[in-house]
């Protein structure tokens, strides 16, 4: 980091605990900061908030940390770890009947973020939190899945408009979650926006085969996974919020596949997806927060990019991961408008969220009368202005 900001003990302990494997010197820097705590509930709630108190409670345990820890916090961090374990195991379980209707129409599949990670690099032990299931399928066949999925008992969280149905293979990164006794899938068919398609085709066919459950699937090969992991921690941040645990899912992957990720394939990928900017912003904190070790020309690559102001959101986030209310609504919508393939598509787009249907517009302003909801349509037209705006 360029210039120094003081954060606090508990923060630091929390940065410390949020990966796998340590040295002697991390683990002395822990256990100092482990005897100076004196805010153990703003430590304890600091870890529940950004996702990874499961991981937390994991490596206090392991390297026999507890000592000097309240009880009740331990006792916390510790139910946290059950609660991620039970709702992995059931996601897990879940997940094997999808890949069985998949499979069986032989649509490949591929397990993205929570559930690839937890199998592939935090043990399937509980550590990686998460809620719901991602998978990838291209695009030619991502309506034929929804399709078999609702056909055997899924349902669909309804389609905004008429106007985003006509493009619901194209319009944001996944299709509608569709959800089955407690359990929400997602189906991406882009990971790096409409206009950068080469990498979400390189992710899907480099993919390598895994078994899961009895069933065929696939994981993502290390290097673009950790490039989409970037992607999508961006654009959380975007939209004000950011967790440790996806700062985390980077670091355990390097721990795990240091050389096939840190090598010139990893710049130059980032160079075709237009994000070399957005790579240095989120190495530099694993540099310089975390230790993580890069080449000198790695280093060279990060430096060329400071940005101070995103050091400073990065603490910003470090105290408030979530519920902030959004920086630049409209610079994310211009985003998510850009990465639409196809000027007739936008507009679709754009007119969907204008003309949003009845129901939706009942939901989003809490009006059960169709004619007082009607009374909404007008402020969506405050949309418009967000194409233009600076």
């Amino acid at each position: 980091m360029k210039n120094k900001i003081k954060i606090r003990d508990e923060e630091y302990l929390l940065l410390g605990l949020c990966r796998l494997e340590f040295s002697n010197e991390q683990l002395n820097k822990i256990r100092s900061l482990v005897v100076v705590i004196t805010d153990w509930n703003y430590f304890r709630n600091l870890a529940n908030e950004h996702g990874v108190a499961a991981l937390v409670w994991h490596n206090l345990e392991k390297h026999s940390l507890f000592p000097g820890i309240p009880e009740e916090v331990v006792t916390y961090l510790r139910s946290t770890l059950m609660i991620s374990l039970s709702r992995n195991t059931f996601n897990t379980e879940s997940m094997g009947e999808v890949l069985r209707l998949l499979n069986a129409e032989n649509i490949k599949t591929v397990i993205l973020k929570g559930l690839a990670l937890e199998n592939s690099v935090y043990g399937s032990s509980g550590l990686r939190q998460m809620s719901d299931v991602d998978i990838l399928i291209n695009r030619e066949e991502c309506i034929k899945a929804r399709k078999i999925l609702i056909s055997n008992g899924y349902e669909s969280l309804p389609v905004k408009s008429f106007f985003h149905n006509l493009i619901i293979g194209y319009s944001g990164k996944h299709l509608p979650s569709l959800i089955k006794s407690g359990t929400s899938v997602e189906i991406h068919h882009e990971l790096f926006g409409g206009r950068k398609n080469l990498l979400t085709k390189l992710l899907y066919d480099s993919s390598y085969e895994v078994e899961l459950k009895g069933e065929k699937t696939w994981f993502p090969q290390p290097q673009i996974f950790f490039l989409y992991l970037v992607k999508h921690l961006w654009l959380h941040e975007m939209n004000n919020e950011s967790q440790l645990r996806l700062y985390t899912d980077l670091i355990v992957l390097i721990e795990k596949y240091n050389d096939e990720i840190l090598n010139y394939n990893l710049l130059k990928y980032a160079s075709k997806a237009g994000m070399s900017e957005i790579l240095a912003w989120h190495l530099e904190p694993l540099r310089d927060m975390w230790s993580v070790s890069f080449p000198g020309w790695l280093n060279d690559f990060i430096d060329k990019w400071h940005n101070q102001d995103f050091i400073n959101k990065f603490f910003f986030f470090l105290r408030s991961p979530k519920d902030n209310p959004p920086g630049d609504k409209a610079g994310f919508y211009r985003h998510i408008l850009g990465d639409i393939p196809g000027l007739h598509r936008k507009f679709l787009y754009v007119l969907g969220d204008l003309f949003p249907s009845v129901s939706f517009m009942k939901n989003r302003y809490k009006c059960k009368s169709t004619w007082r909801v009607l009374l909404y349509y007008p402020h969506r037209l405050g949309k418009v202005l967000w194409l233009f705006r600076k």
